[in-house]
């Protein structure tokens, strides 16, 4: 399947030294190919933001901050731009996840005790979101479901 990627170019590489290479942003039209990419998957609001679910079980959603998460920041401000809420298969994949990805996964108290990490999609590298929003995916859908997913792209 094609998929139609719109690329930003950050500024801030425009000028970068010789050899280094131009990173391209992830958009939130990108994050949702990478959704609706996978098996039976539907897109939906729930909460008032756009939400992606598998057979009925949400897996990745786009998450704004509240006024009460900005509060929780304080005195660090927030990560800025767009961020997305992705399943992880337990507690602890989460902390493996926040101690071996990138900076662009973090989490914060309101998900203390949840399954989930947040991403800051002008950050993160498109190739880690993908494997996030596969393993949330995972994490989501129906055991034999995944299996069959799983068996289907190992071959």
């Amino acid at each position: 399947m094609i998929c139609d990627l719109r690329v930003i170019l950050v500024p801030s590489l425009l000028t970068r030294p010789k050899g280094a290479r131009l990173r391209a942003m992830v958009t939130v039209e990108v994050a949702a190919r990478l959704c609706m990419d996978l098996a039976e998957v539907t897109e939906g609001v729930r909460f008032g933001n756009r939400t992606w679910f598998v057979r009925g079980k949400s897996f990745a959603s786009l998450r704004p901050f509240t006024k009460a998460d900005i509060k929780r920041f304080a005195p660090v401000t927030p990560p800025s731009g767009q961020i997305l809420a992705v399943r992880v298969a337990s507690l602890e994949h989460k902390e493996v996840v926040l101690m071996t990805r990138s900076p662009a996964f973090f989490t914060m108290s309101h998900f203390d005790g949840y399954p989930a990490v947040l991403v800051q999609l002008d950050t993160v590298r498109r190739r880690d979101l993908e494997e996030a929003v596969v393993d949330a995916w995972m994490a989501s859908a129906p055991p034999e479901l995944a299996r069959s997913v799983a068996g289907r792209r190992l071959h």
